[in-house]
């Protein structure tokens, strides 16, 4: 399955003062928290320069995203809990909202949110908050049902 692709961003109303690589940073953004937060697939870990790049932060999180998935966003990005998390989350326009709020209130367009350390910091607690309702809200999910299951 496919999440995202800087692709579909570049045409349209793409700002033409912009490079194409700006429509990669809100998606590098969502796709460097899951890698640092223990969500990444198996190709990503297979992909221990992007990972190490993270860490040291080196490189932008837009840079680093695109050397390692070639600006798609893609389901093999992420293990099953990372899907699971991105298809609630990302998938259902919950995360544009809070790019837009957290990161993008100051710009005239939300493709001109710089691909910065700075940009990701912001966002980060932001991101961590949803998946920490995300993890309960399955964990309650699981309570209800375990009297079920035992019977």
């Amino acid at each position: 399955m496919k999440y995202d692709d800087a692709s579909w961003h570049y045409g349209g109303d793409f700002p033409a003062d912009l490079p194409p690589s700006a429509g990669v940073t809100h998606i590098a953004m969502f796709a460097v928290w899951c890698w640092e937060n223990g969500l990444a697939g198996d190709e990503i870990l297979e992909e221990a320069d992007a990972l190490e790049a993270i860490k040291r932060r080196r490189g932008t999180p837009g840079g680093i995203f695109n050397k390692a998935s070639d600006e798609k966003f893609i389901d093999a990005d992420l293990n099953d809990e990372g899907n699971r998390f991105a298809a609630s989350y990302y998938g259902d326009q919950g995360y544009y909202i809070d790019y837009a709020k957290s990161v993008g209130a100051t710009f005239s367009t939300l493709y001109h949110v710089p691909d910065t350390w700075e940009t990701y910091d912001t966002l980060k607690p932001v991101i961590s908050h949803r998946y920490r309702t995300f993890h309960n809200m399955q964990k309650s999910w699981w309570r209800r049902l375990w009297p079920i299951a035992k019977q």
